[in-house]
């Protein structure tokens, strides 16, 4: 009996890579070998493949650890893996610890368009914001940088920012808009007013018996009107023994206080408006310039005073290549980041659509040609999308085909390729992933512990590659 089963599975998982393409195989619940929860723990192979691309930014790397004397500039650009930033906060941690903290690098409001973001940092705003995302339809929605356009067509509002980890309060805030319009000013607080000025006197008076209305207008010298308003009264009616308010023509001084942001001096240069501050600083407000008429986000950008590692995200809840490369915005805005290696993470949105992989190869190149028309000496790295499993529990063998190809093409397109599906052990590793708690219940999206996971295993590969560009040189 146990070699008929052992047989079983065998021919089970031994199908070639076409057939699976349509296999409709789940997960058995029932699987009767042992799993080892601490089997993902083991990476041997751990390592970033066509490395020798990134030399020219390993050199830049190894001169700034040598002099400590400029700041180096990655971004990560991504789908819902990378927009909650549980990944690459790991991974910009890591580096930093290693690197120097230049500072937090891009920051977007999320908490006004209505959707997840970094725990780094909070918006809060006295207004409603709207906001619209690349993946939909296009419209003419000031889409860009960080992937969700957020705009007002009126002002009156202060967002006021918060900056939780005391790791990266700042320097300096850049403001990312449309076309690098000055639509926005800074402000660290706000200033009270007080206006002097006067106020009617209002006085008591009970209502003597037989006394009319009309008698204690002209004692007080003030109109019958006036009694009914300040008291409510719908008629001359009044009772004995009720007391009225009287607004007389007396007056009396009155302060009027109020708080008004004060604008900081911006500067501004070729992608932003921006502020330099001698002190470190955790929050900021963001309020309406007084000459715009109209108010778009695309992000802000937060350093620090000091060489280092700046390790920007951007994500997209159910982003694909092919969302981003709608938006011509997104390209121009990101040269704003001066990035000198550029990391992607996309996939897992394609392989829900049943997307083919000389399809994704298509996109993957076309974001890459949109790249490099505006930066075309920036490094590229590639990471494949991780291990997960279709809507109806079937084996994804679109992420895996996704992987496959990318490292088939890395080398001839010039980007170095991490194999995260490989890593995570591929579909025959999700059960090793379900065991050890790091992938979600929908067996797509990791756990914070999942995801902190992929952040040092992606870490440890970057710096293997490193320590060996160092021996060679």
């Amino acid at each position: 009996m146990n070699r008929l089963i052992i047989l079983f599975c065998f021919l089970l998982f031994s199908t070639n890579d076409k057939a699976q393409k349509t296999d409709s195989l789940s997960i058995a619940k029932n699987m009767t070998h042992k799993i080892d929860s601490t089997a993902i723990d083991s990476f041997e192979n751990n390592h970033i493949y066509n490395a020798k691309v990134l030399e020219d930014f390993f050199e830049k790397l190894e001169k700034n650890e040598r002099h400590n004397n400029q700041k180096i500039n990655i971004v990560h650009i991504g789908d819902s893996h990378i927009q909650g930033d549980l990944m690459t906060n790991e991974i910009r941690k890591n580096l930093q610890r290693k690197f120097g903290n230049a500072g937090r690098g891009l920051v977007f409001p999320y908490q006004l368009a209505k959707t997840n973001g970094s725990y780094n940092e909070r918006f809060y705003s006295n207004r409603t914001w709207e906001s619209y995302r690349n993946i939909h339809p296009v419209k003419n929605k000031p889409v860009g940088l960080t992937g969700i356009g957020l705009w007002r067509d009126t002002g009156g509002f202060a967002v006021e920012m918060n900056v939780k980890d005391p790791a990266y309060k700042f320097n300096s805030i850049h403001i990312i808009t449309p076309q690098n319009q000055y639509m926005f000013d800074l402000a660290i607080g706000s200033q009270t007013k007080t206006i002097q000025t006067t106020e009617r006197k209002i006085i008591k008076h009970k209502i003597k018996k037989g006394e009319a209305i009309s008698t204690i207008a002209d004692k007080y010298n003030i109109s019958i009107a006036d009694i009914k308003r300040e008291n409510q009264l719908k008629s001359n009616n009044i009772r004995a023994g009720r007391t009225l308010k009287i607004l007389t023509n007396e007056t009396k001084p009155k302060n009027i206080t109020s708080s008004e942001f004060v604008p900081l001096d911006l500067e501004s240069d070729s992608f932003s408006h921006y502020y330099n501050s001698d002190k470190a600083l955790d929050k900021i407000y963001l309020i309406p310039n007084k000459n715009a008429s109209e108010f778009e986000l695309n992000g802000l950008v937060l350093e620090k005073d000091a060489p280092g590692l700046i390790y920007s995200s951007i994500g997209v809840n159910g982003a694909k290549f092919s969302d981003y490369n709608k938006y011509p915005l997104f390209f121009e805005q990101l040269k704003a980041l001066h990035s000198d290696l550029l990391v992607f993470s996309l996939g897992t949105n394609e392989s829900y659509d049943h997307m083919q992989d000389d399809a994704y190869i298509k996109e993957l190149r076309k974001f890459i040609k949109n790249i490099k028309e505006q930066n075309k000496n920036v490094s590229i790295l590639v990471m494949t999308p991780p291990p997960s499993l279709l809507k109806a529990r079937k084996p994804n063998v679109y992420v895996r085909d996704y992987a496959k190809s990318i490292k088939e093409i890395a080398s001839t397109d010039g980007f170095a390729v991490w194999d995260l599906y490989e890593e995570l052990g591929g579909f025959d590793g999700i059960r090793n992933l379900k065991a050890a708690g790091l992938i979600g219940p929908d067996y797509v999206h990791y756990s914070k512990k999942g995801y902190e996971k992929q952040g040092n295993l992606f870490t440890q590969a970057f710096l293997k590659a490193y320590d060996n560009f160092k021996l060679k040189n």
